[in-house]
């Protein structure tokens, strides 16, 4: 299954699966998420608010937030790979046979499991002992 180019996010259903302080902490996680995918996504949240961008996040209110989904889920899934984020049934039901679905509790476990793989870079140098550093050193300005 190729990877989501286009996230859309049930934005109360996922805020009420997670343990999240307030809906800018969600924000905040959702915008990381797709950026570090390389990804862009839609939370849409139900009832009135500033429509705003967070770099590949838009946020979005609607008087009924699983219509908005289901209408951004066919507006995108012909030309992109749309992953719709939701425990709604319904909503996951109208959205379309070429969209990938994910629960809200799913894709919180992904999401967790994302940000924890942020290692930092093995390099083989952090694995040698000074004395074979100093000595491959050496050898690479020309010297014994």
């Amino acid at each position: 299954m190729a990877e989501p180019t286009l996230y859309l996010f049930d934005g109360h259903n996922l805020f009420h699966s997670g343990s999240y302080a307030d809906l800018r902490q969600l924000r905040d996680e959702l915008a990381s998420f797709v950026a570090l995918k390389g990804a862009r996504g839609y939370v849409v949240f139900d009832g009135s608010g500033a429509d705003e961008s967070y770099g590949p996040l838009e946020v979005r209110y609607a008087k009924n937030a699983d219509t908005m989904l289901e209408r951004l889920a066919a507006e995108h899934r012909g030309t992109e790979v749309v992953c719709l984020v939701s425990s709604d049934i319904a909503v996951r039901g109208t959205s379309g046979q070429e969209v990938q679905k994910r629960s809200s509790k799913t894709f919180l476990g992904e999401m967790e499991a994302v940000s924890h793989s942020e290692e930092r870079p093995h390099h083989l140098r952090d694995s040698l002992d000074p004395e074979t550093r100093d000595k491959l050193e050496r050898m690479r300005r020309g010297g014994d």
